[in-house]
């Protein structure tokens, strides 16, 4: 077995640890579980740029490919002060599954840069991006690696991409990524699909348990794309917003929170922090909250074994990718909390992406009820089916969704067979 140490992070072990756990109740295949455990391809960058001020400032960027069994592949492009080799590796996995999951014809990939945006202004931002863009240019086309957005990443990011890719082809090649403005080849309804999906399938969720989703009470660690939109859907529903944060820290009302003057609030003063009417929280403290629902849509790791037992949710929907480690996986699932896990709950992503994709293709683009319609078909099929092997295994909603990507994805490897 080679060495896998250029890639350990916390992340890539927890992820290791569920392919291998997931691999034995498969029974699959040592030489095909073996092949799962690597990705086909690793880039490591440097990404140098001049900054504002005239200094010469280098970034290390990542491009990573987990497989390519089911076609071209398929990954967000992450800017963040934590990006590593292992933590993208492990993203690129997970994109698999994640796509196994979907049905979608694609494997999986990430990218990431790390960085600071913040810190930034937008013109080291593009700077940045169409160098990073120049340096991983082999990898990445509309039938070999197509980024979307992640976190610290938007659709002007991948407006960059295109147009940095788009240059170097001589032609206009939208294709390139998903997750673009509308104007340039973007798809209605892919800014929100993210946290519509989440919400799809609490819908689902709590229809399965015997619940409604109207009324209950709602806490949302992360007020980014995915948190927000989750958080507004389900205001909207009739659920009570009582816990809200975001990077600068929480607040807290039991009495509810009223979206529209958070928003507000956040849009004024670049934070939910200091709303008025709501105690301030950490984001710690935001996720052992009184509530329903707990959508943890940050940062990964954030419900850990020191704090599984004090959460008070009994649903756990994960908008961010690998918020809950195996510890407290098993601490949760002994309590009875129902988690339904990153690569089901946040896929509405990727679906949208997938129809982006297509649309672009054939230059034939879909109206939003269209869009929104496809979306919550895939999403609930999707659910219906994790959670009936759920059920027939005898097991939780994650195992049952590694168990459907991971067994899809193996079966590409085993029909395509080993080259040369």
């Amino acid at each position: 077995m080679p060495d896998t140490s250029e890639f350990d992070s916390p992340l890539f072990r927890t992820t290791l640890h569920q392919l291998d756990t997931v691999a034995s109740r498969l029974n699959l295949d040592p030489n095909l579980h073996e092949r799962l455990r690597y990705p086909r391809r690793a880039l490591v960058v440097s990404v140098p740029i001049q900054m504002d001020n005239g200094k010469t400032e280098i970034f290390i960027g990542y491009s990573v490919h987990h497989n390519t069994a089911l076609g071209p592949t398929k990954g967000g492009l992450r800017y963040h002060s934590d990006v590593n080799l292992g933590e993208v590796t492990a993203l690129a996995m997970l994109m698999s599954w994640k796509c196994g999951l979907f049905q979608l014809p694609y494997g999986g990939a990430k990218g990431g840069i790390r960085c600071n945006p913040r810190s930034m202004s937008s013109r080291e931002i593009e700077r940045m991006t169409r160098r990073y863009t120049s340096e991983i240019i082999l990898l990445i086309g509309p039938d070999l690696d197509i980024p979307a957005p992640d976190l610290g990443t938007d659709e002007q990011v991948m407006a960059w991409v295109m147009d940095t890719y788009s240059m170097t082809q001589g032609k206009s090649v939208p294709g390139v990524v998903t997750g673009k403005p509308i104007l340039i080849g973007g798809s209605a309804g892919r800014r929100e699909a993210t946290g519509r999906g989440i919400v799809y399938t609490l819908f689902r969720a709590a229809r399965h348990l015997g619940h409604e989703v109207k009324g209950k009470r709602v806490v949302v660690q992360g007020f980014g794309n995915v948190g927000a939109v989750a958080a507004r859907l389900l205001w909207r529903e009739g659920c009570t917003i009582v816990g809200i944060s975001d990077v600068k820290g929480g607040v807290y009302s039991p009495r509810g929170l009223d979206l529209r003057q958070l928003e507000a609030h956040a849009a004024e003063s670049g934070s939910v922090s200091g709303f008025p009417d709501a105690d301030r929280v950490t984001n710690a403290e935001l996720l052992e909250l009184p509530c329903d629902i707990l959508i943890p849509a940050a940062i990964g790791s954030q419900i850990r074994e020191d704090n599984a037992s004090r959460i008070k949710a009994s649903i756990i929907a994960e908008g961010a990718n690998g918020p809950t480690t195996p510890e407290a996986d098993q601490i949760l699932r002994e309590r009875g909390v129902t988690v339904v896990p990153d690569i089901l709950a946040n896929g509405g992503g990727v679906v949208v992406s997938y129809f982006e994709w297509v649309q672009g293709l054939q230059f034939y683009f879909w109206r939003e009820s269209e869009i929104l319609s496809r979306l919550q078909e895939v999403m609930t099929r999707a659910f219906n089916r994790i959670w009936a092997v759920a059920q027939k295994e005898g097991t939780d909603l994650r195992t049952a969704a590694l168990m459907e990507g991971i067994r899809r994805v193996a079966e590409g490897f085993r029909i395509r067979g080993l080259y040369p």
